[in-house]
């Protein structure tokens, strides 16, 4: 019984940070704060996953251009800091949660990659293309 009110107190604070508070955050508050959402996110349910997932999506096309880039300036320096073995750690820990995904999480995946590949216009996908090719 402590163990099931545990782990629905851990998912009810399964909340999206707001862009501004986010940015607000050091590094290490966006690391601590990364963490604590992926523990909470293994403990969630498939629809609480998709829920969480859903929203996050809704936020970052709610953004400006200006807001978007920022984010985006913000997440390429932090990874232009970090030594290769981070990058690689995190590129293993990414493949590691990939493969942890039930079939239909993969799929939903694959389809949310899909439709953000195809509201990208030509010269983003071309500079993402580019960008995956020369890591």
């Amino acid at each position: 019984m402590l163990l099931a009110c545990s782990t629905q107190l851990a998912v009810a604070d399964l909340a999206v940070p707001g862009a501004d508070e986010w940015a607000r955050m050091t590094p290490q508050q966006q690391a601590e704060r990364r963490e604590a959402l992926q523990r909470q996110l293994q403990q969630a349910s498939p629809p609480e996953r998709q829920r969480f997932r859903e929203t996050l999506r809704e936020r970052l096309e709610s953004l400006t251009p200006d807001q978007r880039q920022g984010l985006i300036n913000n997440a390429r320096e932090r990874w232009q800091a970090m030594t290769p073995e981070e990058r690689r750690e995190i590129t293993e820990e990414r493949r590691r949660r990939v493969e942890g995904m039930s079939p239909r999480e993969r799929r939903a995946l694959l389809r949310e990659r899909r439709a953000l590949l195809d509201r990208m216009t030509p010269p983003e996908r071309r500079a993402l293309r580019e960008k995956l090719q020369a890591d």
